[in-house]
């Protein structure tokens, strides 16, 4: 397959610029989104007049049929493969023959891994939240059966006040609360299509964007193209939200070892989730 570029020029690429540029290693794990990206934009399409259903179908059973093969592992690279998006779309022109080359009609790959991008992150955020819940649930199953017991409250390793144990396990509770606010509200910005901004200017096609945005759950479509196909804003969030909730769980796990250790022994771990020494037969190691 020729490039997603390159009308206007005569020669090819130096092969050193070629594998500096190209980024499949790292953008392949958006490859589930861009699929569900462009089977909504095949719909667009068709809903446009750009193409016919017939046409559409062919994309959207050929698209489908590769998202099989990116799950089971089966998907094959191609040198020639410079992104995930020249990636899925050779495929596809192998299944479907030159119709899938109408598949990227009026898009750029500009709004293309902006979706992607915005489609990963609301799906990471999903996942991560379910986890957290997990966790919350947990902690408030462990408050509940912890219910009178009272041990020391410790200030700078000393003991300073009595506390409740179920107290102590919900001290863990509220900072996830907070990761979790935190998450839902990075969602409520993440959710906003870009798909339709083409290049920076939009597309001379009459897509839909609304109905773009409902085929791919998106609460709404971006409002300015040129912002639209530069934001980035929700990887950095996403980042910090993460780095936040690893913080809150570490906490939790130090604390959780410190209990089991011999100087405090307030907590014992199961054997399903601790290990031995090799020298020490005594040890019972929190891993």
């Amino acid at each position: 397959m020729s490039k997603l570029w390159g009308g206007r020029f005569a020669g090819g690429l130096d092969p050193i610029a070629w594998e500096f540029n190209a980024s499949l290693s790292f953008d392949w794990r958006l490859a589930e989104a861009d699929i569900r990206g462009s089977i909504a934009w095949s719909k667009a399409l068709m809903k446009a007049g750009v193409i016919t259903l017939d046409e559409q179908h062919q994309i959207s059973k050929g698209l489908t049929d590769i998202l099989a093969e990116v799950r089971a592992g089966r998907f094959t690279h191609a040198p020639t493969d410079e992104d995930v998006h020249t990636a899925i779309e050779r495929r596809l022109i192998e299944l479907v023959g030159p119709v899938g080359g109408k598949l990227h009609t009026g898009r750029s790959r500009n709004d293309q891994v902006a979706t992607d991008f915005a489609l990963w992150v609301v799906d990471a955020i999903d996942r991560v939240d379910a986890f957290v819940k997990l966790v919350q649930s947990a902690l408030v199953e462990r408050a509940e059966k912890d219910m009178g017991i009272i041990l020391p409250g410790y200030t700078h390793f000393q003991q300073s006040q009595p506390i409740l144990l179920s107290h102590w396990w919900l001290s863990h509770f509220w900072p996830l609360a907070r990761d979790r606010q935190r998450l839902a509200q990075l969602r409520e910005r993440a959710a906003v299509l870009p798909l339709g901004s083409g290049a920076l200017a939009g597309t001379p096609f009459p897509i839909d964007r609304k109905f773009l945005a409902n085929q791919l759950g998106f609460k709404t479509f971006s409002p300015n193209s040129i912002d639209a196909v530069s934001n980035r804003d929700s990887a950095a969030e996403f980042l910090f939200t993460a780095v936040m909730i690893a913080i809150h769980l570490s906490r939790l796990a130090e604390m959780l070892i410190l209990y089991t250790s011999a100087e405090f022994g307030f907590i014992e771990l199961s054997d399903a989730y601790s290990t031995g020494s090799s020298l020490m037969p005594q040890k019972k190691n929190p891993d």
